[in-house]
């Protein structure tokens, strides 16, 4: 059995995590910890575990004493507040697969652009890998740090990614995105409120969102992915939308065949035939991608659907879990869609 823990569990990442922890067959969750909710049992901030699981949420020095009992710790915390923790863990030989962002932007001056703090310990970061399993599965395997992709990311890279690794369109990308409100997280504030967010959709984040940096380094397209994202008012799901102008010669063929050769093996990525909708992957690990090319405009669109809370983030980092510590991938992530 993998023993692990969890900080950040009451956030809404952490909470999905501990739902797919608890029922992995493989996983000894040893304990769970909280911030802002620490000493509080966990049904006080999710009444789904009530008579199933009473584990109180310990607070991150309790946490610490116990970091010596596990073989993985998930950090599923803000950006900034992982580092520290990371560290104790890499110093105790312990793996560590982190949900936030301290650990995804291998570049220390566009860390501190698109972040606005310090970058953290350079020699730390070098032992990290970010955790697509799809592009980087066996570097994953011999990781000592996992850096959980961003959930915009994951729907944009592996939307965009046969494009550009084949040279198929200019470099660069216009990706349109939408999202469901708990990708804003669970804290309360006034802009994620029902009333401010029903009935309505609005973009956010324009020519700045830290995303942008993640899908740059992963392409290869520093400076040349246009990404704007969007709020809507639904619970979960991401529809990233990825346009590219079709490089002279390229046929729809030759799009096809492309994304059918990078995804025929992967049993997490489903091409669709026409556009995909977030309803058919909600609480899975799929990302299900369509893709049209339009030859008269020379275009392509690619159409990318994940679950934000699922295949953005936590059992993404199942998924690279049961790779680090050579699992059957799909272990704990048979899932299929819930209908509504």
């Amino acid at each position: 059995m993998i023993k692990a823990g969890i900080y950040g569990v009451s956030g809404y990442a952490g909470a999905q995590l501990l739902w797919l922890l608890l029922n992995h067959k493989e996983v000894e969750l040893k304990f769970i910890a909280a911030y802002s909710s620490a000493g509080k049992e966990i049904t006080e901030l999710y009444g789904n575990y009530r008579d199933l699981y009473k584990e109180k949420c310990l607070s991150f020095e309790e946490a610490n004493a116990q970091i010596d009992n596990i073989d993985v710790l998930f950090t599923a915390l803000p950006h900034g507040k992982s580092a520290e923790t990371v560290a104790l863990a890499y110093s105790k030989g312990v793996k560590v697969i982190d949900l936030g962002a301290d650990f995804r932007i291998e570049d220390e001056e566009l860390y501190e652009f698109w972040y606005g703090t310090k970058f953290h310990d350079a020699k730390l970061m070098e032992e990290a890998v970010y955790g697509l399993p799809e592009l980087k599965r066996e570097k994953i395997k011999g990781a000592k740090i996992i850096a959980n992709p961003g959930c915009y990311a994951t729907a944009s890279i592996l939307g965009s990614y046969p494009l550009v690794k084949n040279g198929l369109v200019e470099e660069d990308l216009i990706i349109d995105a939408k999202s469901g409100t708990s990708g804003a997280g669970r804290e309360g504030k006034v802009p994620n409120l029902f009333c401010e967010v029903n009935e309505s959709i609005k973009a956010y984040g324009v020519a700045s969102h830290r995303h942008t940096a993640e899908i740059e380094q992963e392409l290869g397209l520093e400076g040349k992915v246009c990404f704007t994202p969007h709020l809507i008012p639904m619970n979960r799901g991401i529809l990233s939308v990825i346009y590219g102008r079709l490089k002279d010669g390229v046929s729809e063929e030759d799009v096809l065949n492309a994304y059918k050769k990078q995804y025929e093996n992967e049993y997490f990525v489903r091409l669709c035939d026409g556009p995909t909708e977030t309803r058919w992957v909600k609480g899975t690990n799929f990302c299900d991608i369509g893709i049209k090319v339009d030859m008269r405009t020379k275009k392509v669109i690619v159409m990318s659907v994940i679950d934000n809370l699922m295949k953005g983030a936590a059992s993404q980092a199942v998924q690279n879990m049961n790779i680090l510590f050579d699992l059957e991938e799909k272990a704990g992530l048979e899932l299929i869609a819930m209908f509504q």
